[in-house]
């Protein structure tokens, strides 16, 4: 009968420890990658960073096995921070899939033993046309390493697997060599929020990356008030607007206060008929601008337990209100 169908009963304990053995092999192997950084792999590093952020064309990524999938994850990783990369199988290469590969274009190949015989196609496609191709291996004198412009030799590890097969710690290493790549770059181009956003326009994602001018209530929408408004008509506006609050400002139009729903809950025992908003309203409400993001709105909307916050120009006069409701709207939240 095949192992996997052994009904074997697991305990709890045994499982726990099996975990922190994982983690903390794991940990080893990181621990053993930022000494490298530190020391050998510095240099070559840094020369992989130079060569990938001068190309004219993409970053082709290869590998096969637990390699290829931590390259398919390479290759999506560099395309989302702006870094024009795809991945191509070296199987798939060897049947049509090399006039994928563009003179202008980098490689990058993942092998940990450095004699992946699969890559031999691509390898020898990149020394033809003189492409750069830079190695993720811990085979320093390996086929691969022999063949590449720059080698970035990992550090040998234990793997996690007890029996020493299932490759965990070194596709760890190679997936945390990829990510350092990629966020190298990412900073070398100056990539920012607003680039992300481009190209993560759906999902959670996209909503965190949100600018508050996109989604604030402005003009007519906004809940404005005077200083020395009464309450009757305070509560008027809040409740014709539905945002929970009126911004109060002063006679020059800047931010001098805030009255909330909360406000008015905590002040029914009060005459608020004769009542002005002066009275009743907070001082210093929490205000941002509207390049502010969605995420960044919702860290204060969190961090201060408040619903709403009213969005200011430079002379802190408001231009809109972004209630919580807003934000969970578009996916924030």
């Amino acid at each position: 009968m095949h192992a996997g169908h052994l009904k074997t009963p697991v305990d709890a304990g045994s499982a726990i420890a099996s975990a922190l053995r994982t983690v903390n092999t794991e940990q080893a192997g990181l621990t053993a990658l930022a000494a490298a950084l530190d020391n050998g792999l510095a240099e070559p590093f840094a020369q992989a960073v130079q060569i990938l952020s001068g190309i004219g064309g993409r970053v082709i990524v290869t590998g096969v096995g637990k390699s290829g999938h931590i390259g398919s994850k390479l290759a999506a990783t560099l395309a989302s921070t702006g870094t024009p990369a795809f991945f191509v199988h070296p199987v798939e290469a060897l049947h049509g899939d090399l006039g994928m590969i563009a003179r202008d274009d980098a490689i990058i190949a993942l092998s940990w033993s450095g004699e992946t015989l699969e890559l031999k196609g691509i390898v020898a496609y990149a020394q033809r046309f003189s492409i750069p191709l830079i190695a993720i291996t811990a085979g320093e004198n390996s086929a691969l390493a022999r063949e590449a412009s720059v080698v970035l030799n990992l550090p040998r590890a234990p793997e996690a697997c007890p029996h020493g097969l299932a490759p965990t710690t070194s596709t760890l290493m190679q997936l945390v060599v990829g990510d350092a790549i990629a966020v190298a770059l990412l900073e070398a181009r100056g990539f920012t929020p607003d680039h992300f956003r481009a190209l993560h326009p759906g999902g959670q994602l996209g909503a965190n990356l949100t600018h508050l001018s996109e989604v604030m209530h402005r003009g007519e929408e906004m809940p404005l008030v005077g200083l020395g408004t009464r309450m009757p008509e305070a509560v008027t506006v809040l409740s014709k607007k539905r945002l929970g609050c009126v911004c109060v400002v002063d006679a020059d139009g800047r931010v001098a206060g805030i009255v909330t729903d909360g406000d008015l809950a905590r002040n029914l025992n009060r005459n608020l008929a004769e009542a002005t908003v002066d009275e009743l309203m907070s001082r210093q409400p929490k205000t941002v601008k509207a390049q502010t993001l969605a995420s960044a709105a919702l860290g204060l909307l969190n961090e201060h337990n408040i619903s709403a916050l009213i969005v200011v120009d430079e002379d802190q006069r408001p231009v809109g209100v972004v209630h919580f409701h807003d934000l969970l709207r578009i996916g924030v939240a």
